[in-house]
């Protein structure tokens, strides 16, 4: 059983990927959490160059692409044609990038199960797994496992367990493990006071407990540092060591 470190291109926003993953990998990382969005080099829509010059970046650093983090919300008010569409093209993308997974967000409280439904052609077909995140209207494991139970097939839908938002809403790191089981496919090491982003270590967030409870798991360990949300906070440099610490403590097992 083995963690991944990795760490997410929020903490970097505006930054090329190459500089990203020089930064990535001279703090002891093995894989780059990208943030697909339109304001960033990874977007929706990359020409096979543009995807061939990511990938090289990547590469060079000795890093492999953890997660494509996009922002395809599967339980927003709406129709269901934009959202099915967003998220084949997210797919298709790390499909292209070699990625191994897509993160999307619930996003609100409608039902999800004929989006992610549509979908799992495509996943299948791709080797891409969607990761739902804990978070919105879904911010604990045991609501985002609802999400993507009903498939029946973790290898394909899974959640996305990000360590602020199930303990800020009364769930205990424990019972979010447990709710979780074999539908827990990627780890956000985070912490706060508050909502706003801290250290890890230095916060309210009990990373420690977290540690402990995903000892035996396999699977990525990605620091998401906020700085895209919060620009007045510290460059991803402390947070990053201090992530990289707390992964070689719990993550060497």
């Amino acid at each position: 059983m083995v963690w991944r470190f990795a760490v997410s291109t929020l903490g970097m926003p505006g930054a090329p990927i190459r500089q990203a993953a020089r930064l990535a990998a001279d703090h002891g990382c093995a894989g780059l959490e990208i943030r697909t969005h339109p304001d960033e080099q990874v977007h929706i829509g990359l020409s096979r160059r543009e995807v061939e010059r990511v990938r090289a970046a990547v590469a060079d650093s000795g890093l492999e692409i953890a997660c494509l983090a996009g922002y395809a919300k599967v339980c927003a008010p709406g129709p269901d044609a934009p959202v099915i569409a967003e998220l084949r093209a997210l797919i298709d993308l790390a499909h292209r990038l070699g990625a191994p997974s897509v993160r999307v967000f619930p996003g609100g409280d409608e039902e999800s199960r004929d989006r992610i439904g549509a979908v799992l052609d495509d996943l299948r077909s791709s080797g891409v797994r969607l990761l739902v995140e804990t978070h919105d209207h879904h911010p604990t494991g045991e609501a985002a496992v609802r999400l993507v139970e009903p498939f029946g097939a973790p290898g394909l839908v899974a959640v996305l367990w990000d360590a602020l938002h199930p303990w800020r809403h009364g769930e205990a790191p424990a019972r979010t493990r447990e709710v979780l089981g074999e539908y827990l496919g990627y780890f956000q090491v985070k912490d706060a006071v508050g909502v706003t982003p801290v250290v890890p270590g230095l916060g309210a967030v009990p990373l420690a407990e977290c540690g402990e409870l995903l000892r035996g798991w396999s699977g990525w360990v990605s620091l998401e540092w906020e700085k895209a949300w919060y620009p007045e906070i510290a460059p991803v440099d402390e947070p990053l060591r201090a992530a990289a610490r707390w992964f070689a403590e719990y993550g060497s097992h």
